[in-house]
């Protein structure tokens, strides 16, 4: 029988330790990490961090973290977990791209005992983050654009109308993909509007103050959801609205704050609809010609819950179809 000495038995396999990669966003405060993040901070033997200018540091100091500036490579910061300990690097805003990939490289070429690596976000965006960002580039394209520099609130006016006109479209098409860039592009004639008014001398207001305002006003006018008022139908809603509205507003007829500007056909659709909303008993004027004719046909349509504008919208495209087809032009 054979007896293997102990300077034939295989040495125990070592602990490969743990490499973590705390990232963070830029969109929440610093700070502000997960529960997970501080046990994984507070428990690693080394924390690294190649930005000595990273905005959580501060935070991390505070909190007892000792933070060690350096950016080892993938081969050093493996040596760096021998004998099972672990090494947590504090990610900069752009990743750790150089690490990752040679990494990636050592645990392919099958030459190393890989340790555990571990990706943990440390905060996550909210909803609405990147909103931050688009204000962002906004400030930063205001600033350095000849053309953007110079707009006025009068000057884009023009693109607000034509990007609703736009959307609309997007909307009737189905097009879920051309919807989502024409949400962006009405987005932005709100931020651009908003980031011209920061530079209003007398009365200034800014993206906050829009959002704000549009916050205190949804609140407001739907108690049913804010408050102790109930709706229970579509119609229970618009009374609350039209009610809440009018109290705001102190109009002295319905017909205030119904723009004149607006398509032909919508503004004798909702001319119309105040009235019969207010239940005022205002006949519908009579006269010769084709205007007279189509504020009945809008009153009509309103009053059958129909919007003329959509319907003579759809017609048309029906008529454009007929005309393209005879043509013989097929759409592009």
């Amino acid at each position: 029988m054979n007896e293997t000495s102990p300077a034939d038995s295989p040495a125990p396999a070592q602990p490969t330790g743990r490499i973590v990669l705390l990232t963070t966003s830029h969109r929440v405060a610093p700070g502000l990490l997960s529960w997970p993040a501080w046990q994984a901070l507070h428990a690693a033997d080394r924390v690294l961090c190649a930005d000595g200018a990273h905005p959580q540091l501060p935070y991390l100091r505070d909190a007892g973290i000792v933070v060690e500036s350096g950016s080892p490579s993938a081969e050093e910061l493996v040596g760096e977990c021998a004998g099972g300990r672990t090494v947590l690097v504090v990610a900069t805003g752009e990743g750790e791209p150089a690490l990752t990939d040679g990494l990636a490289r050592l645990a392919g070429s099958g030459r190393v005992a890989m340790p555990e690596l571990e990706l943990l976000p440390a905060s996550y965006d909210l909803p609405g983050a990147r909103l931050l960002d688009l204000v962002q580039v906004m400030d930063r394209i205001r600033l350095e654009c000849p053309w953007s520099s110079q707009k006025t609130h009068k000057g884009l006016a023009k693109y607000a109308v034509e990007e609703a006109y736009e959307l609309v479209e997007a909307i009737e098409e189905g097009d879920r993909e051309e919807l989502r860039e024409e949400l962006g592009d009405v987005l932005l004639q709100v931020v651009f509007h908003a980031r011209i008014a920061e530079e209003d001398p007398e009365t200034p207001f800014s993206i906050d103050d829009v959002a704000a305002t549009i916050i205190t006003k949804l609140i407001h006018r739907h108690p049913h959801v804010f408050a102790d008022a109930v709706a229970t139908t579509p119609e229970d809603v618009k009374e609350h609205w039209l009610r809440t509205k009018a109290i705001e507003k102190r109009r002295a007829s319905v017909t205030d704050g119904v723009p004149l500007h607006q398509p032909a056909l919508a503004l004798a659709t909702k001319l119309t609809s105040r009235v019969r909303t207010a239940g005022l008993d205002v006949p519908l004027p009579t006269g010769e010609g084709v205007g007279y004719e189509l504020l009945a046909l809008a009153a009509r349509a309103e009053s059958e819950g129909v919007d003329p504008e959509s319907a003579l919208r759809a017609a048309a495209r029906v008529y454009r179809e007929a005309v393209r087809g005879v043509e013989g032009v097929g759409d592009s």
